[in-house]
């Protein structure tokens, strides 16, 4: 045979096993030992594939052991590896005859293992990469030709189409078992009759979704409402339940003070930390005590209403990963418990109500406790023990007719007393006619029944019969029932909500998955066209910040019956968390159609939303995939439209994109940055630049504003606008400003030594202004020796609405200590003008918008008047951003606006050119 007909052979018999669905392992075996056979000159061959952290880990190869080293035990790093990155990135094999020639490959194993010459190809089928094939010598060269090269890349997309399947039937028996677990869930917890039942049940399947045994709950006592206690605590957990309270008394721990369980129970969202000393919001004193290192809380909510929490903690590890499906499918066992608990916690409510009223009366009445001490030895009889059971009992004879009953069982089944029963034949009960014959289920536990009352309407039930005997022989049958109606609405109540999200009612991810996936099979038969739709909403967070969490919650209803009264009804929206929603459109002609849908949806959003009195408008971003276009599962395509939703979101005002390939390559680069970001302090990357502010009437410059720039090592000088939101939304804002004010003060120290007497301006973000800020700036300028009166705060309105009473305090404090405070962006917030009476501010700056076409736009004009009039009544210093041309300047001359700022006068600049343009020049005048 040739050696073309051996390698087709070769790759027959590794289809042959793909469809026969071998295990992946011994597929992937089998495309090694054919490598191996066709490339005899090889002394190593690997598989690698991908790890959640990014780092590929050996899989199989040959040999399995090298130098003492199993091919599990070596990883490879693309982040390191420059070779792997480089396959990984263009998807193309690299040969390297001489590793002494390249210095691309991880230095590490080359040296370890003596390896002379490698190849290095990428297991991919399309645009999903799936691993990393090495081939490698140790003592020699390994010599390739071509076509070894193309022999061996056969073999590795078999591999490919091996792993493809592989992981296409790994993700369909993951949705099959969660379907499974959830349909377990709601059964199981549909027989619970108390709370310890109810949370061993959570507890149990959380647990196995989590793999992680150590979860407790705390609720809100029932009597004490808002105050919350630790309940129980999972039978598998490494603590025991009473050392876990004893403890919890022991630390005495204050959930009311607690940042994360309040916060957990405000956003009734889970939150996961993986290292909690590396987060303010959990007790870190609690945790020591406890031993977690990292956690996963989630909110125990029923309609609407918090009961507690449920923490699942990680003892041994920090930052355990959890993957995204886990994580929400343990919130839908919790949100399943938290149905039933719900009714559970009313019901030992009311119990413990009744006992409190019970006890009272008792006190009050001696007598009364002997009446009841009396009662309670005559219920040992059989017939009050009868006639106070809660359950339904009736006695038959052999012919099948009604002897003795309860009063329980009389009213269930629609009689005013149990007198009215007696005689009456079971199959005017069984069957509401009492003409048909009906053979007894003797012995036998009977559920999913109906019982018929006396009026001929019929309920659900679930009874047992019992045979009577005397001396061996069954005169009787007891028959004990209950009506199950109660339990039956809450089990399809419970359903409901593993489906469908409690606040707006629309599909929740887990059916919105399901359809998905039906709609992608049903669209692959016919050859035909699926779109999905990323929605965010726009401000939606300044809306919720600005007017809170209820109002947040009512938009996200009204916004959610806009979307299902605009949608046809074979389309389905579904709400995914927070302010996100997806559309699935399952049969579309093509991407126009698409767009035309996402247009009719932004223009709906036109209308603005009545929260109770409150008008907002709101747009959404909308990121639009299609299949096959842009994917042919579940995750590409959410994860595209995902991509392309944040491509629109940079376009003001709402718009919305479909996806493009190296799209996902701007986040990528993103993420890059903000990493990027981390290390910027530490290396000293950021520079401080400096704009001139000048009295034009007095012509001399009063004062400069500090701006910061990013100089990067290999991207250059990065603009504030391009690393601020990320700073911002990572919270290194905090530093990054206290940097920005530390340096600030020293120049403007040093520029005062040298006899130039001018004041400085510095931005203050939101996240900066805080109760710390007085007492940075207090010890700045002990430190720098730095005249408060010349070191001027810049703030937002947005800023000062967040928390005004807190905002007044720090102010107050910053104004007794001497500085200055000014308004930044004056006329552009959310805002009420009242602020401007009541806080201790000092200068209004223009907002560069409003001077820009000062005068071309008369609205422009006017704003700028009213603002220049306002703070002349008010005694305030008002100072003009922006300003670019003569024109701007004679116009704020005339309106009596004297102090500016802006490119006519200098762009920002480094400090030797400030000193350079102004203080020299300035020496040279005098």
């Amino acid at each position: 045979m040739s050696e073309v007909q051996t390698r087709y052979s070769r790759l027959a018999t590794i289809t042959k096993m793909i469809n026969t669905k071998l295990e992946l392992k011994n597929v992937l075996e089998h495309v090694v030992l054919a490598i191996s056979e066709e490339i005899v000159n090889c002394d190593s061959i690997g598989i690698y594939l991908p790890q959640k952290d990014g780092t590929y880990r050996g899989y199989v190869g040959k040999p399995k052991v090298i130098n003492g080293v199993t091919l599990d035990m070596l990883v490879i790093d693309p982040f390191v590896d420059r070779l792997a990155k480089e396959v990984l990135d263009t998807k193309t094999a690299i040969y390297i005859p001489d590793t002494a020639k390249d210095d691309r490959p991880d230095p590490r194993p080359i040296e370890k293992f003596s390896i002379k010459s490698l190849l290095c190809l990428p297991i991919f089928n399309g645009e999903e990469t799936y691993g990393l094939v090495f081939l490698f010598n140790y003592d020699s060269h390994m010599i390739l030709s071509e076509s070894e090269i193309q022999s061996v890349e056969a073999y590795v997309n078999m591999a490919a189409v091996a792993i493809r399947n592989s992981n296409q039937l790994s993700r369909k028996e993951r949705l099959l078992k969660d379907k499974q677990l959830m349909l377990d869930v709601n059964r199981e917890l549909s027989h619970c009759q108390t709370m310890q039942q109810v949370l061993d049940i959570c507890f149990s399947y959380v647990g196995k979704v989590l793999d992680n045994p150590n979860i407790g709950a705390h609720l809100l006592d029932p009597i004490a409402e808002k105050k919350i206690r630790p309940a129980h605590l999972s039978k598998e957990s490494d603590w025991t339940e009473e050392e876990w309270k004893e403890t919890h008394g022991k630390i005495k721990i204050d959930h009311s003070k607690d940042l994360l369980f309040q916060e957990v129970i405000r956003s009734k969202k889970a939150i996961y930390i993986g290292d909690v000393f590396s987060d303010p919001r959990p007790d870190h004193n609690a945790c020591r005590n406890f031993g977690i290192k990292g956690l996963y809380m989630m909110p125990l909510v029923a309609m609407g209403e918090v009961l507690g929490t449920i923490p699942v903690v990680n003892l041994d590890e920090v930052n355990k990963p959890y993957s995204e499906t886990d994580l929400q499918l343990a919130q839908s066992v919790v949100d399943a418990s938290a149905s039933v608990l719900s009714h559970l916690l009313y019901m030992e409510k009311q119990e413990l109500i009744i006992q409190e009223r019970t006890s009272e009366l008792l006190e009050k009445n001696k007598e009364l406790t002997d009446v009841v001490g009396k009662l309670q030895r005559l219920s040992r009889e059989n017939e009050l023990i009868l006639d106070s059971a809660g359950d339904g009992i009736f006695g038959l004879d052999l012919a099948g007719r009604l002897t003795f009953s309860n009063p329980a069982a009389a009213n269930m089944l629609g009689y005013e007393n149990k007198g009215e029963l007696i005689g009456q034949p079971f199959s005017c009960i069984y069957y509401g006619d009492r003409h048909k014959e009906v053979s007894l289920p003797i012995s036998k536990y009977n559920c999913d029944e109906f019982f018929y009352r006396k009026d001929g309407s019929k309920f659900p039930v679930e009874f047992v019969t019992s045979s009577i005997k005397e001396d061996e022989e069954t005169v009787g049958y007891v028959v004990t029932f209950k009506d199950t109606t109660f339990r039956k609405q809450m089990e399809e109540k419970i359903r409901y909500h593993a489906y469908f999200d409690s606040l707006t009612n629309l599909p929740n991810r887990v059916l919105f998955l399901d359809r998905l996936n039906q709609g992608l099979t049903y669209a692959e038969m016919c050859q035909g066209k699926l779109a999905i739709m990323f929605l965010d909403l726009n401000r939606f967070k300044t809306i919720n910040d600005t007017l809170g969490h209820s109002f947040g919650d009512i938009l996200l209803k009204k916004v959610a019956d806009r979307l299902a009264n605009l949608i046809p009804k074979e389309c389905t929206v579904s709400r995914q968390g927070g302010d996100e929603f997806m559309v699935i459109m399952p049969r579309v002609k093509d991407q126009e159609e698409a767009v035309h849908f996402a247009e009719y949806i932004l223009s709906s959003f036109s209308e603005s939303f009545d929260l109770d009195g409150h008008e907002v408008i709101v747009k959404p971003s909308i990121g639009i995939s299609l299949y096959p276009d842009h994917g042919t599962n579940t995750d590409v395509l959410i994860k595209n439209a995902d991509t392309a939703m944040y491509k629109a979101k940079e376009v003001i005002g709402g718009s919305y994109e479909c996806y493009e390939k190296g799209m996902d390559f701007r986040t990528i680069e993103s993420v890059q940055l903000e990493i990027d970001l981390h290390k910027a302090l530490e290396r000293d990357e950021f520079v401080l630049y400096y704009q001139p502010q000048v009295d034009y009437r007095a012509k001399e410059i009063i004062g400069a504003e500090a701006l910061i720039r990013w100089n990067h090592p290999v991207k250059g000088m990065i603009p504030p606008r391009d690393f601020i939101p990320i700073a911002e939304e990572t919270g290194l804002i905090v530093q990054i400003g206290e940097w920005v004010l530390h340096k600030g003060c020293q120049q403007l120290k040093k520029w005062h030594a040298e006899g130039h007497r001018i004041a400085l301006s510095v931005n203050i973000a939101a996240l900066q202004f805080k109760k710390e800020l007085a007492a940075v700036v207090q010890c700045l300028l002990r430190e720098t020796g730095l005249e408060p009166e010349y070191l001027q705060l810049e703030i937002t309105e947005n800023a000062i609405i967040q928390n005004t009473d807190a905002t007044l305090r720090i102010m107050s404090k910053l104004k007794k200590e001497g500085l200055k405070i000014a308004i930044d962006d004056f006329g552009t917030g959310y805002s009420s003008l009242g602020y401007l009476k009541n806080f201790p501010i000092d200068t209004l700056k223009i907002d560069q918008t409003f001077v820009k076409d000062i005068i071309q736009d008369s609205n422009n004009e006017a704003i700028t008047n009213t603002i220049i009039a306002l703070a002349k009544n008010l005694r305030l210093s008002v100072i003009a951003e922006g300003v670019e041309t003569k024109e701007q300047i004679d116009f704020l001359m005339e309106n009596d606006c004297f102090l500016m700022q802006g490119f006519y006068f200098s762009r920002p600049v480094p400090a030797h050119e400030f000193e350079a343009l102004y203080f020299k020049t300035m020496e040279e005048n005098e």
